[in-house]
C-alpha cells in the first residue's frame, strides 16, 4: 500500500526532527522543511498528500505559506494542519479564515496528532473523486472513460489562437465552453467610460466561458490569447448533456463554479479596500502562482504594462511607478519590459 506523504513545516530543528520520527515510526513518508519558503517550494515540486506547518517563523510565517498554498491551483486541495503554540481564538480564526483545516496547539499528544492527520486525509480521499477540479479535466480530456465522453471527444473542436487573438467578445452569444490544452488566456471586461479589468487568467487544463453559457445570456466580458494557444471547445448541447448525464462530473463543475465565484469575490474585495502597493503586489503573484510549473526562486510576468495595471485595478502611471519602487526595494527585476519576481517572500509579507 502506497504510504501518504506528509510535509512538515517548521523552523525549530528539534521539534521538527522529533515529530518527522513519529510520523515516519506510524508509516507515513515524510518531507521536512525549516523555513516557509522552502516548504512552498517542496509543495510545489513534491504534491504532499498533507501538510503540517507552524505559524511562528521568521520570514514567510505559517500564515503566509498558507495563502500561497491556497492561491496555487496544483496545491490548494491539499489538506493544511496548523500546528502552533499560538492558541488564541483569534489566532484561529485567522488560520481558518485563511483555508487551514485544522489547529493543533503545541505541546499536543501523539493520538492528537495522528487522529488528526487521519481525518483529514480520509476526508481528502473521499472529497478528491467529486470536487477536484482536476476530475473534471480528466474526464473532458479522456475519451474513453464513458460513451458521453466517448460522443465528446468525437464533436471537440481545436483551434490554435495567434498571440492577442480574440476568441470571444462581450456582446457575442455564447454557444461553447473552451478547455485550454496550450498557453495562457486573459479575460477581461470594460466599462462605458474605456476603463479596462482583468477578471481571470487560464492556463492548460482550465476551462472558461461557461458562465454566461450556462445563464443562457451574452457574454459581458472579451477573452484574448496571452501568447500562442491551443483551445479546445465543447459544444454547448454536448457540455450541457454531459452535466445532466455524470453525476460526479456535475459535482465536480458545480466545485469548480464555486471555486471561480470565491476567487472573483476576493480579487472583487482586494481591489475596493487594498492599497495600491498591495493590489499590484497580489496581482503580480496570482499571474506567478497560476502560471509557475517550476519552482525557482525567480518567475517572469508576462504582461505588459497596460494588461499589468488591468490586474491590479489601478492605472498605468501609478503601475509603472509603483514597479519602479518594488524594484528599488528589491522584490521585482525589470527586464527587457518583462517583470521578473525576484523576492517571493516580500511581496508576500506585502499582499498580506
Amino acid at each position: 500500500m502506497k504510504k501518504s506523504k506528509l510535509l512538515l513545516i517548521d523552523d525549530e530543528p528539534h521539534l521538527l526532527r522529533n515529530t518527522a520520527d513519529l510520523l515516519e515510526l506510524s508509516g507515513y513518508a515524510i518531507q521536512t522543511a525549516q523555513s516557509g519558503r522552502e516548504g512552498v517550494q517542496l509543495a510545489l515540486t513534491s504534491k504532499p498528500d498533507l501538510i503540517l506547518c507552524d505559524i511562528t517563523m521568521t520570514g514567510l510565517d505559517g500564515y503566509g505559506v498558507l495563502q500561497i498554498i491556497k492561491s496555487h491551483p496544483d496545491l490548494k486541495s491539499i489538506p493544511f494542519i496548523f500546528l502552533t503554540a499560538k492558541a488564541k481564538r483569534t489566532d484561529l480564526r485567522k488560520g481558518m479564515e485563511l483555508g487551514a483545516d485544522d489547529y493543533l496547539a503545541k505541546p499536543f499528544g501523539e493520538t492528537e496528532l495522528l487522529g488528526a492527520i487521519e481525518a483529514r486525509l480520509r476526508l481528502a480521499e473521499q472529497r478528491d473523486s467529486l470536487t477536484k477540479p482536476e476530475t473534471l479535466q480528466k474526464w473532458l480530456t479522456n475519451e474513453d472513460t464513458t460513451k458521453a465522453l466517448a460522443l465528446l471527444g468525437a464533436n471537440r473542436k481545436v483551434v490554435r489562437y495567434k498571440k492577442k487573438r480574440v476568441i470571444y467578445a462581450a456582446g457575442d452569444e455564447p454557444t461553447r465552453v473552451y478547455l485550454v490544452q496550450e498557453g495562457k488566456i486573459r479575460v477581461f471586461r470594460e466599462n462605458d467610460s474605456g476603463k479596462v479589468l482583468t477578471t481571470g487568467l487560464f492556463g492548460p487544463g482550465d476551462l472558461f466561458g461557461y458562465p454566461m453559457l450556462l445563464a443562457n445570456l451574452s457574454y459581458e466580458d472579451t477573452a484574448t490569447a496571452l501568447e500562442d494557444s491551443l483551445v479546445s471547445y465543447i459544444s454547448r448541447k454536448d457540455f450541457l448533456s454531459l452535466l445532466y448525464s455524470q453525476t460526479d462530473i456535475t459535482h465536480s463543475f458545480l466545485n469548480l463554479m464555486a471555486n471561480t465565484i470565491v476567487g472573483q469575490d476576493r480579487q472583487l474585495l482586494g481591489l475596493a479596500y487594498n492599497s495600491l502597493r498591495k493590489r499590484i503586489a497580489s496581482g503580480l503573484l496570482q499571474y506567478a502562482h497560476r502560471f509557475q510549473t517550476e519552482p525557482d526562486t525567480a518567475i517572469t510576468v508576462k504582461l505588459t504594462r497596460q494588461q499589468m495595471a488591468t490586474l491590479s485595478g489601478t492605472a498605468t502611471e501609478s503601475l509603472i511607478r509603483t514597479l519602479s519602487d518594488f524594484h528599488k526595494e528589491g522584490m521585482i527585476d525589470l527586464q527587457a519590459g518583462k517583470i521578473v519576481i525576484t523576492d517571493w517572500d516580500k511581496l508576500e509579507q506585502l499582499r498580506q
